[in-house]
């Protein structure tokens, strides 16, 4: 017989977090849970979960990477027409949660959305690998398609039109900046009386800290 779900549980015990300790600034803090999580050498460390709503509040997450972060914000890359590119048009307004499980630790950030400039675009699109620079350009992303081979021809078509010509970057295709207004930085701790702390943006750019119950 399986194990009942209600059953599964893992007691928190690695670390601990107090709001006396911590960063003054939140993107300093990440940089420091940030190297830790490197150092830990945690698969896809730069994977996150990207909440989005559309304007009637209908919401949708997935999994996208981190590909930059600094103190203007955190930064992704995808297609602009894709459903979460639309949610992001209609409600520019997103949340990001890291969830590190070796180090029991998570991070949330909720923040504003704004698109990184074109320059910054075509800077990380060539720096991939060519076949997603063709991907890129082969999938109609969250569009319904009648099955696989639509994509397998559109890569074969691409794969053959740019032979040998640098693969331009699609103008439906760029980055995401997600601009904090707060983050939450959580540990892991015995009995789920875990340490969560928080910091909110104010209205003269400096940062509140608190902490908050489990």
């Amino acid at each position: 017989m399986s194990r009942p779900i209600s059953d599964i549980r893992i007691e928190y015990k690695r670390h601990s977090l107090s709001e006396n300790d911590v960063q003054p600034n939140p993107i300093r803090q990440f940089d420091q849970w940030w190297s830790e999580a490197i150092s830990s050498q945690i698969d896809e460390v730069n994977a996150m979960t990207l909440a989005t709503a559309s304007s009637d509040g209908l919401p949708a997450a997935r999994i996208v990477l981190l590909k930059g972060y600094d103190d203007a914000g955190f930064v992704f890359f995808t297609n602009y027409q894709s459903f979460k590119g639309q949610q992001l048009d209609e409600n520019p307004r997103a949340c990001l949660v890291f969830f590190w499980k070796e180090l029991e630790r998570q991070v949330r950030i909720t923040g504003l959305i704004e698109k990184v400039s074109t320059e910054e675009s075509d800077l990380y699109f060539s720096s991939r690998p060519e076949s997603s620079r063709i991907g890129a350009w082969a999938s109609p992303q969250s569009q319904v398609i009648e099955d696989r081979a639509i994509l397998e021809k559109n890569e074969a078509e691409l794969t053959k039109a740019f032979a040998g010509k640098p693969i331009p970057r699609p103008l439906h295709w760029g980055g995401y900046r997600v601009k904090p207004v707060n983050i939450e930085f959580w540990q892991g701790r015995p009995s789920r009386l875990h340490d969560r702390i928080s910091y909110t943006l104010q209205e003269n750019g400096q940062w509140q800290i608190a902490r908050l119950a489990p």
